[in-house]
């Protein structure tokens, strides 16, 4: 190769590391093609000793949305489908948590209806278990297990179809509105989610059997990837990342916002069950724990709506949504909530009477997760790396910034 290709291809794949650099028998590796998002998204370069990794650096590649530049842009209300797009597995839990931020600024969030907080933690609890299932199921498949991908993908597909029969869109909603909902449950919703919940239930104890108590499944993720908890909390990660590695911290129970203090569920943590607290195995096991959560959670929403919070002809969802977003005063406000992946936050600096924010950052889950990855990465084999970047779960849409 030329030298004038060469210095091209140095300005276009920039490495961490250089072949100058390398001790005897190292080399640089790509690694990728393949799931999760290394066909273009995001690039590993990867420093060997034969099967050994000395060294991981991600690369992040070009998919985010320019979410901040949006939001400082327009008004608050009109940045809810840019949220959609950062984490598009779990809409609704970004929505919720942008619309409850901006709920505190203007200080209506004790005027939120009861029934419209219900059916907020009913849709992001259904988006919670549709996030995990591609978790589970893509993380299966990347390592070689292709009958739990679609199951798993066969089941989202009836939350898919229920979030849609809501709101009308099938992954990118704009259903929770700052102040309340878009449009109240269809008639009978409550009852067909029901009788999804009850197929679902027997489903998970299958998703048991296949994959986590399979032994080659244990093989391929226990003892593998083993993040310290000191390290995860040092490293800011957070959701399963950090329940996985045993510490019991669900921003759903430390902050209690919405209506999760009234509602009982259990924050599943990792326990070293087939290896070591915090590997592969662990992260995954609490993603499925939490599925079977979020089914508690659910049956106990679809009760409150159902009973004490049911459907009247005069109720309506958009009462307490404020016609214009005029802020009071400068304010600065940082508030978060638990997504699938962790915790995501929002920074907001406002301005007096206006309804666009002077300032907007959003704290993803996805992108300080990914930054632990050389740490749990060194010592093990090239073939493991594989499964350690799956157990992150990382939504490329909320990491590249």
């Amino acid at each position: 190769m030329s030298t004038i290709y060469k210095n091209y291809l140095l300005q276009s794949e920039p490495n961490k590391f250089s072949q100058d650099a390398l001790k005897a028998g190292e080399m640089i590796v790509n690694m990728g093609p393949q799931h999760p998002s290394t066909h273009g998204v995001l690039r590993l370069e990867v420093v060997t000793d034969g099967e050994i990794i000395q060294e991981v650096v991600p690369h992040i590649g070009y998919l985010h949305r320019c979410f901040e530049k949006h939001a400082e842009s327009m008004a608050y209300n009109q940045t809810i489908p840019y949220v959609d797009r950062m984490d598009y597995l779990a809409a609704m839990n970004s929505e919720h948590v942008w619309c409850m931020g901006v709920e505190k600024l203007l200080g209506i969030t004790d005027q939120i209806p009861k029934r419209v907080e219900y059916i907020r933690v009913l849709v992001t609890e259904l988006n919670r278990i549709a996030s995990h299932f591609v978790a589970i199921g893509t993380y299966a498949i990347d390592i070689g297990a292709f009958t739990p991908f679609l199951w798993l993908l066969r089941d989202r597909e009836h939350i898919q179809r229920l979030l849609e029969w809501v709101s009308g869109a099938r992954m990118l909603y704009n259903y929770i509105w700052v102040g309340g909902l878009y449009y109240d449950l269809p008639i009978g919703f409550e009852e067909r989610c029901r009788e999804f919940i009850d197929y679902l239930q027997p489903k998970l104890d299958e998703l048991d059997t296949i994959l986590l108590e399979n032994k080659i499944f244990i093989d391929r993720t226990a003892n593998v990837g083993i993040l310290p908890l000191d390290v995860a909390i040092n490293y800011g990660c957070s959701g399963p990342m950090l329940r996985g590695s045993g510490l019991k911290y669900d921003l759903r129970r430390v902050d209690g916002y919405s209506v999760y203090p009234e509602l009982d569920f259990e924050v599943p943590i990792g326990q070293g069950l087939a290896g070591t607290t915090g590997d592969c195995w662990d992260r995954n096991y609490v993603r499925a724990l939490e599925c079977r959560e979020s089914v508690k959670i659910i049956r106990q929403c679809l009760d409150q709506l159902t009973g004490d919070h049911k459907r009247t002809p005069d109720f309506d969802p958009q009462a307490a949504c404020p016609k214009k977003m005029r802020m009071t005063g400068t304010q600065e406000l940082y508030f978060r909530g638990e997504t699938p992946r962790g915790e995501l936050g929002y920074y907001f600096r406002t301005t007096d009477r206006s309804d666009v924010p002077f300032r907007a950052k959003g704290r993803a889950p996805s992108f300080v997760n990914l930054s632990v990855l050389p740490e749990i990465s060194r010592g093990c084999m090239v073939a493991d790396l594989i499964a350690i970047v799956g157990s992150v779960d990382i939504v490329l849409g909320e990491v590249d910034r």
